[in-house]
């Protein structure tokens, strides 16, 4: 019986260890950390071995393969030996797709990614489809795999879960947009992140079919240099896109396919269920793979206006003595943070910060000197958000938790109407506030005090 091993204990670990055992391996799952108890228990109901805080590497480094949980990056110590001893190391999205012969709607990005991922499943569920979702949101592929019977999945896709997929292909394929995140992972070098991103139609053919934005420059850049072998499907809010693909006139979506066969979808920006020029773009990318399943118009239509947001992503929380509180948490880099600040139309008071990854502010510059009238830099590592804005913002606080931001209070204003709060990088503690008006480190009121 051949050994695989999984590294990593979480949802994609887990998953990946029940359909392995599922497929008759020896499994064996090592987490150089503490297993969750939901996962551990799921472990010990499947009777699969594993071990926490440690890696056993006699064990480890007689695998004939070693599924890799996204979490743990190539330069780890362990996947580092793994490689010297040509085991091969694969992602959870390469090990399912093994064993499925769904069709697989996989969505990355550097921005918009969870939100159209889950307005496709939403799209499809209400199509009347059997469909399931997973990779960075919803259950384990692998275990969906080992447990459903799905006729499509839609997957979203990280980077580095694209990493370590080689044989794996993607029916459809939806890139939304290109921008600097996740550098620490890449020597720092763009190129290398683009090229993890394009991975997403590595094996496609003329029978699968490529979405894309057609407004980025660093997508078409690639293209231009690289040949797709997909059927190439692109999306604009800037010009017509002429044959099959979507594009935005004035106020109006134009999404288009088979344009011999049958009449466009047509509809105004006014009905879609998310505003603002990102979620344009992530409609009009989800229609597309809409239309090219099959769904029908009007489903597509209902869809588009229907759907509900993902909690944190632009989240109207509540409005108080005039004031309004966006809370836009699932933000987690600078072009989503663009794309927030730029549909603010009030004044705001940014809440941001965390470790840095690598981003380069310079190109929030204009919005932040348009629209933002102070900021709150909760995190341990804020010097380039504080050196980039310093002489633009009048009011920059420094705090380590929201305790503080609390006590700060008094150095603002009472004028700022919006208030946007974003992670911009991994953070050990956020502010999350709720619908009630309850924050995660126990201050209901006092949040609301200090910001009014």
């Amino acid at each position: 019986m051949k050994r695989l091993v999984v590294l990593g204990s979480g949802e994609s670990g887990v998953g990946s260890a029940i359909l392995a055992k599922q497929k008759g391996f020896e499994v064996f799952v090592s987490d150089k950390g503490l297993i969750k108890e939901k996962y551990k228990a799921q472990l010990i109901e499947e009777n699969i071995l594993f071990e926490e805080g440690t890696h056993t590497e006699e064990i480890i480094l007689n695998a004939f393969q070693v599924v890799k949980s996204p979490g743990i990056p190539d330069t780890a110590d362990m996947v580092q030996k793994l490689k010297a001893k040509n085991i091969p190391v694969i992602s959870e999205i390469e090990f399912a797709g093994r064993y499925t012969s769904a069709k697989t709607i996989c969505i990355t990005g550097s921005n918009g990614k969870t939100t159209t991922t889950l307005l496709t499943y939403h799209m499809l569920k209400k199509a009347g489809y059997n469909v399931g979702l997973g990779g960075n949101v919803g259950k384990s592929f692998a275990l969906q795999v080992a447990r459903e019977n799905f006729d499509y999945y839609v997957l979203e896709l990280s980077s580095f879960q694209l990493d370590n997929m080689y044989e794996f292909t993607a029916d459809i394929a939806v890139l939304l947009n290109i921008t600097p995140d996740h550098l620490d992972r890449y020597d720092y070098k763009f190129e290398n992140y683009v090229a993890s991103k394009f991975r997403i139609t590595q094996n496609q053919s003329s029978q699968n079919y490529f979405i894309y934005c057609a407004d980025d420059e660093v997508i078409t850049t690639f293209m231009q240099q690289h040949k797709i072998n997909s059927t190439l499907v692109p999306f604009s809010i800037k010009k017509p896109i002429d044959g099959d693909g979507a594009f935005l006139t004035e106020k109006q979506i134009t999404i288009n396919y088979k344009p011999n066969q049958t009449k466009p979808l047509i509809m105004t920006i006014e009905q879609l269920a998310l505003q603002g020029k990102h979620n344009v773009y992530n409609s009009m990318a989800a229609g597309l793979v809409g239309r090219v399943v099959e769904v029908r118009k009007d489903i597509i239509r209902e869809s588009l206006q229907d759907f509900q947001n993902i909690e944190h992503r632009l989240e109207f929380v509540a409005s108080i003595n005039g004031i309004e509180f966006i809370n836009d948490s699932k933000a987690t880099n600078v072009n989503s943070t663009w794309y927030a600040l730029e549909s603010m139309q009030k004044p705001v008071v940014w809440i941001c910060g965390g470790q840095d990854k690598g981003n380069d502010y310079n190109e929030l510059t204009e919005l932040v000197k348009a629209n933002v009238k102070a900021i709150i830099c909760l995190g341990k590592d804020n010097k380039k958000i504080i050196n980039a804005f310093k002489n633009i913002v009048d009011i920059i606080v420094e705090t380590d938790s929201a305790a503080d931001a609390v006590a700060l209070r008094i150095k603002l204003e009472k004028k700022a109407m919006w208030y946007c709060f974003h992670r911009l990088a991994q953070v050990s503690i956020f502010l999350k506030i709720t619908k009630t008006g309850v924050c995660n480190l126990k201050l209901p009121l006092d949040l609301f005090n200090f910001l009014i």
